[in-house]
């Protein structure tokens, strides 16, 4: 299981929790003969090693979401499901926070919406601009200020 587990954090970035999950289905899957070991105490050992850092893990991951433009919503709920630590996690909020608006206009960019359209859109077509904002998990108040944005009228950043 050493080097089932050993093998996963080579080839992927991390967290504690995933490499538990990894190493449970594995044993799961393969039908371990004997005993298989305990999981949490391997995972525990590869965190002392420095294999694998919950911490570094969620900045990279709270970096890399904003640059594609995902809201904090998003953020958070991959941090959920990448099995962070709660207080990992609310130690990034701030980070999350500051870049909202940026993140929002990457989203607008990518998507042509509000600042970045073509054109003046219609009431239907801004419905569904604020709605793929809020999919993407921007806050409301900040979608709707986005996508009611005549074309190149870009908000400022900071505002």
């Amino acid at each position: 299981m050493e080097r089932l587990a050993l093998r996963y954090v080579e080839r992927f970035a991390t967290t504690r929790g995933k490499l538990i999950a990894y190493l449970r289905r594995k044993v799961r899957e393969r039908g371990w003969a004997g005993e298989p070991g305990d999981a949490a105490a391997l995972a525990d050992r590869m965190v002392d090693l420095g294999y694998v850092n919950d911490r570094l893990f969620a900045e990279a991951r709270v970096g890399a979401l904003g640059r594609r433009g995902l809201g904090a919503r998003r953020v958070a709920g991959a941090l959920r499901e990448a099995h962070v630590d709660e207080a990992d996690s609310e130690a990034l909020a701030p980070v999350i926070e500051g870049q909202a608006m940026a993140a929002a206009l990457t989203f607008a960019r990518r998507k042509r919406i509000g600042p970045y359209g073509r054109g003046e859109a219609d009431r239907d077509v801004q419905q569904k601009q604020l709605a793929a904002m809020l999919r993407a998990g921007h806050d409301f108040a900040l979608s709707r200020r986005i996508v009611a944005c005549a074309p190149g009228d870009v908000p400022e950043e900071d505002a």
